[in-house]
């Protein structure tokens, strides 16, 4: 049977329900469910944090009568494996719905189809692919980890309208308003870490923590005993960092990266050893060993020799940028540094997924091709 507008119209619903993990189910995907009977929806469901349960069984445990018969739809194709859960697919085949409705088969090799086999030996109907393109939008990083190893990066400057960052003496808070430094909250919030540099720490006294009192009012309802932080990794290659900066006041979210053979600033502090050559990290073994520590999505903050560092090796799936309507003159620091080019054909190429008003600041999204 193929999909109908009521198809449609169940999984907008569900990928609703999806949103409701977006800033909590990580390294797990986003994932909504609703069943339907004749007379409408039966139950609801959706995944909310790792280790709870996921989209399918919470629809199930919702349910206050017998699902035999129903459709449910799902936005990612029910998992076919036991991890702290069961298998959603087993689930689904239990509660004898009849019909399944999938909003994109699941990329990880541990599901990959076989959710989808199971559940049509089973005698279920299946249908794939209803809303694919907005149930992949739930999940960018996830997807990306699975069928790359490599966590989403995205790269987050703040600039004057002449495009600098600060001011020849170093300079530079604020150059964005209040409006926007909320909209970053937001941006961090929804990040598996966020990375930064030692000299950020120090030159800004930077914590680089989720903030509850600066979070838009559309996330209000986060208190700070909900509110999942994001781990922060922070480059600390010449080894400058004490372990007595505010960064050190939460230390659960804290990964610090020295070069091989160098000890952590504290003991009590997580560490991670990486080769240190020519004055700087292997960025891409660095975001690989991201990867492998399941983060699917990275949030870059730091300085222009840093941010362009990360572009130039290729690494980064998006610029988020700030500008101001201000002018800071051409002796300010500039927003990235890059290598030289003599060729338009060496000019990296972006493509915009979004301009946006942000207070009195536009922040411009731009994708690499």
């Amino acid at each position: 049977m193929a999909a109908s507008e009521i198809d449609h119209h169940w999984m907008t619903r569900a990928i609703q329900l999806a949103r409701k993990g977006w800033y909590t189910t990580t390294p797990n995907p986003r994932v909504g469910c609703v069943i339907v009977g004749p007379q409408g929806v039966l139950s609801e469901g959706a995944h909310l944090k790792a280790g709870l349960g996921h989209a399918e069984a919470n629809a199930i445990a919702d349910a206050k009568q017998s699902l035999e018969g129903a459709t449910a739809y799902v936005t990612l194709e029910p998992c076919s494996h036991t991890g702290k859960t069961g298998p959603c697919s087993d689930a689904l085949i239990a509660a004898k719905v009849k019909r399944v409705v999938v909003g994109m088969t699941d990329p990880n090799p541990l599901v990959a189809g076989q959710g989808i086999q199971r559940l049509e030996n089973a005698g279920i109907e299946v249908e794939v692919g209803v809303l694919a393109e907005q149930c992949e939008e739930l999940n960018p990083g996830f997807l990306k980890r699975m069928k790359t190893d490599f966590p989403r990066v995205t790269v987050k400057m703040a600039s004057s309208l002449d495009g600098k960052t600060a001011l020849a003496n170093g300079k530079s808070k604020w150059i964005t308003s209040s409006q926007a430094r909320s909209d970053v909250q937001r941006f961090r919030a929804e990040s598996c870490a966020v990375l930064s540099s030692a000299e950020t720490v120090l030159s800004d006294n930077a914590r680089l923590t989720v903030r509850q009192e600066q979070l838009p009012a559309t996330m209000k309802q986060y208190g700070k005993s909900s509110l999942r932080q994001p781990d922060r990794i922070i480059l600390d290659g010449r080894c400058r960092l004490t372990g007595e900066e505010p960064l050190f006041e939460q230390l659960d979210s804290l990964v610090i990266v020295r070069p091989e053979g160098q000890p952590a600033p504290r003991p009590d502090v997580r560490l991670l050893s990486l080769p240190y050559t020519r004055h700087r990290f292997d960025l891409p073994r660095l975001v690989a060993e991201l990867g492998a520590r399941q983060y699917n999505e990275l949030w870059v903050e730091a300085g222009p020799a840093l941010s362009g560092a990360f572009v130039a090796a290729g690494l980064v799936d998006r610029l988020v940028v700030y500008i101001a309507p201000k002018l800071m003159g051409h002796h300010s620091k500039d927003l990235l540094a890059l290598p030289m080019m003599n060729e338009m054909n060496q000019v990296i190429q972006m493509q915009w997924e979004s301009v946006t008003n942000i207070g009195p600041d536009v922040r411009l999204i731009a994708e690499f091709k």
